[in-house]
């Protein structure tokens, strides 16, 4: 009995492996991936930074999907809706900020994509900021929105760029 376990339980855990593996490494069939390249992928923080020009943190919010979240460079409060977002660009935009990409790493899957590097933000007031970031966008309803934004200031000010 205990051979016929022995030999029974290899097979039975690759056929267990083998029914739920697909499950979880394959898109459904029905799904399709829209294609992206990495300048239409540079476009997105073009058309985010674009918004951030108008001062309207309505035009800032229209960029992130509903349940995106943004863990910003200025602030200690994860923002997890639409609501705390805007909450978030309302005060950071009074300094009129002005981004500039320093450098930038895009990983493209499908129906997502990442925007990995770093930034520097300009400010009226002559002041400025060097910071990491990331951006995940992912294909919502037509549109590339931001699922995930965060940014965090250099921790040594910029000087490794």
């Amino acid at each position: 009995m205990n051979m016929l376990r022995t030999a029974l339980l290899p097979i039975a855990t690759v056929m267990a492996a083998g029914l739920s593996a697909p499950a979880f490494a394959q898109a459904p069939a029905s799904a399709s991936c829209t294609a992206v390249n990495e300048q239409q992928v540079a476009a997105l923080f073009d058309r985010w930074n674009d918004s951030l020009r108008t001062l309207n943190p309505d035009k800032v919010v229209a960029n992130y999907a509903n349940d995106g979240v943004l863990l910003a460079t200025v602030s200690d409060t994860p923002r997890m809706n639409p609501a705390q977002i805007r909450d978030y660009f309302v005060k950071f935009l009074k300094g009129e900020p002005q981004g500039k990409i320093d450098s930038r790493t895009v990983k493209i899957g499908c129906n997502v994509v990442q925007d990995i590097g770093t930034y520097t933000f300009k400010f009226k007031d002559g002041k400025s900021v060097h910071a990491r970031y990331t951006y995940v966008y992912e294909w919502t309803n037509g549109n590339w929105l931001i699922a995930h934004h965060h940014s965090s200031a250099m921790p040594e000010g910029g000087k490794g760029k």
